[in-house]
């Protein structure tokens, strides 16, 4: 979230115009799910709207997203797959457990790897709970594969 400062001097707090957009396509996201029928129909839509979003990427984060989705989708087929805000996400019962956020959908200069509170990646009094990525090695494959088995456990 960004801060301006109005001719008065005070400090306002407003979201950029990248936020705002998360937020509406968040908003049409919950709006489009609860009008589905069907639990099977409505996972086939999700995905396909996951994988459509993955698509319109530029090259860079469409090569990362489409990896961390086959990773996903190999080591937790359980995870339900959706948009959040926009952004390609893997729910468990409901509630988003990890998501990939990409570099350009708010021109930052990596992607993200981000997981939510049901992710079980609790280690001691703090621990990380996203990761940037850059490009996807042998050795970073695998480490994903093992963050995602961790976080459904």
């Amino acid at each position: 979230m960004s801060s301006t400062t109005s001719t008065s001097g005070s400090t306002t707090d407003t979201f950029t115009a990248d936020e705002r957009a998360a937020m509406k396509e968040r908003a049409a996201e919950l709006k489009a799910q609860s009008g589905r029928a069907g639990k099977a129909a409505k996972a086939a839509d999700l995905e396909a709207e996951v994988l459509a979003k993955i698509v319109e990427m530029p090259d860079d984060d469409r090569v990362i997203a489409e990896r961390i989705h086959a990773i996903v989708r190999a080591e937790a087929p359980d995870l339900a797959p959706r948009t959040w805000y926009g952004m390609p996400a893997y729910a468990k019962d409901g509630k988003v457990l990890c998501f990939f956020k990409a570099a350009a959908k708010f021109k930052t200069r990596y992607a993200i790897l981000g997981f939510e509170e049901p992710a079980a990646l609790d280690d001691g009094p703090m621990w990380p709970t996203s990761y940037a990525v850059t490009e996807l090695t042998d050795e970073v494959e695998e480490a994903i594969a093992a963050l995602i088995r961790r976080a459904v456990a």
